[in-house]
């Protein structure tokens, strides 16, 4: 048995695993490795907390962040669609090329901003987890494995049967049990746990109950920014720690499976600290970048002339509508004459603000490049 659980007979004749009363007394062996990451996580989230110090409009660097996780924590789970792909669909761009499970990221962003919302006054509790996941699975893959409801069935991780599954959960009578335990956890004020070491149990253990038939993964990655935004840990809901977890997804499992089998609690946390130093490390540079790029831009833009009014105005709609095309740059600015249009997006290209993605003549979109590449890697066309 580990400090987690044992798996144990089911009468349907599969073994599952189920958790013993959560957070045992001796759950977590202290080393200088860990102390040294916990300490390290904790300064970057303080400088991440300064970063409205550091862009004049938070607002629309968090919603950037919040796309970014959105797109890798669904594509953990298998979504096809990408960062790019949600600014296509949501600049309303017709292309035969983006993925129909875009609506993924949509969802997620969407339970997101639900559940920051509704923090505001509200605890963190598994009624809160329950809408947020209703909203996940909201018309698309696994619209049908009952959204917002705690399952009744077993399942099971990986393998195409639960005799061969690399995990699996605890069956549906032991939910209740293991479930409060996690919420009483939640809330408890023992200096035992620092905040970032919870953040991190709370996590492993949600994914070890697996309470939902489908969407575990990306509910439980959500609970880990809202459990440090609750505790006032982060100041804003801007940790986003999938795109660490993506890059380095073989570990994560194999750190999530250690952690109940293995005794492996330290290697998970080590893992967790680690991801949660690199991604708040990441964002504080990618900020300083934003605001030299975009004082950059505003002074180019300010050199239009008469239509420098207007650009700024595009200008800071791209922000958060990073491609656009010439009908939306019309309904951006108010602009109807074509030509006028044509002529401001290309002053826009030939400053290298936008770029021409289509190499076409018609049905052409334009992309604020340099600004994207600073939230992804991702190869624009």
């Amino acid at each position: 048995m580990s400090r987690i659980g044992l798996y144990q007979q089911q009468p349907a004749g599969y073994k599952a695993f189920i958790p013993v009363s959560f957070p045992d007394r001796d759950l977590i062996t202290w080393d200088n490795d860990l102390i040294m990451l916990l300490s390290q996580a904790d300064r970057a989230i303080g400088k991440l907390n300064a970063i409205d110090q550091l862009v004049p409009d938070v607002d629309f660097f968090i919603y950037m962040y919040v796309t970014k996780e959105a797109a890798f924590s669904s594509q953990i789970e298998g979504t096809q669609a990408t960062f790019l792909d949600y600014f296509k669909a949501e600049a309303k761009i017709i292309d035969k090329d983006i993925p129909s499970d875009v609506d993924e990221i949509k969802n997620y962003i969407e339970a997101m901003n639900h559940g920051a919302d509704r923090l505001k006054t509200l605890p963190l509790s598994w009624r809160l987890v329950r809408e947020m996941h209703q909203i996940l699975l909201k018309g698309v893959r696994g619209q049908h494995k009952t959204p917002g409801e705690f399952r009744k069935s077993q399942n099971w991780i990986g393998g195409p049967s639960i005799e061969t599954a690399t995990f699996v959960p605890p069956p549906p009578e032991a939910l209740q049990d293991a479930l409060s335990d996690l919420e009483k956890f939640f809330h408890s004020t023992s200096s035992k746990f620092p905040p970032l070491i919870k953040a991190g149990l709370i996590h492993a253990q949600f994914e070890t109950i697996h309470p939902f038939l489908d969407g575990n993964g990306r509910t439980g990655r959500l609970l880990i920014t809202f459990y440090l935004y609750k505790e006032e840990i982060l100041s804003r809901p801007l940790l986003y720690i999938s795109q660490f977890f993506k890059k380095y997804r073989h570990d994560y499992y194999d750190k999530l499976n250690g952690y109940r089998f293995d005794n492996g609690v330290e290697n998970w946390l080590k893992f967790f600290l680690e991801g949660v130093r690199v991604v708040s490390d990441e964002a504080v540079i990618t900020a300083q970048k934003i605001t030299k790029l975009r004082e950059g831009h505003i002074q180019a833009v300010s050199k239009f002339g008469r239509n420098a009014d207007t650009a700024l105005e595009l200008l800071n709609k791209l922000y958060s509508l990073p491609i656009v095309d010439f009908r939306l740059v019309g309904k951006i600015t108010g602009i109807s004459s074509k030509a006028n249009i044509n002529a401001l997006i290309e002053k826009f290209v030939k400053a290298g603000i936008l770029y021409e993605t289509t190499g076409k003549e018609r049905y052409r979109k334009f992309i604020y490049r340099e600004y994207i590449r600073q939230f992804s890697d991702e190869k624009i066309k």
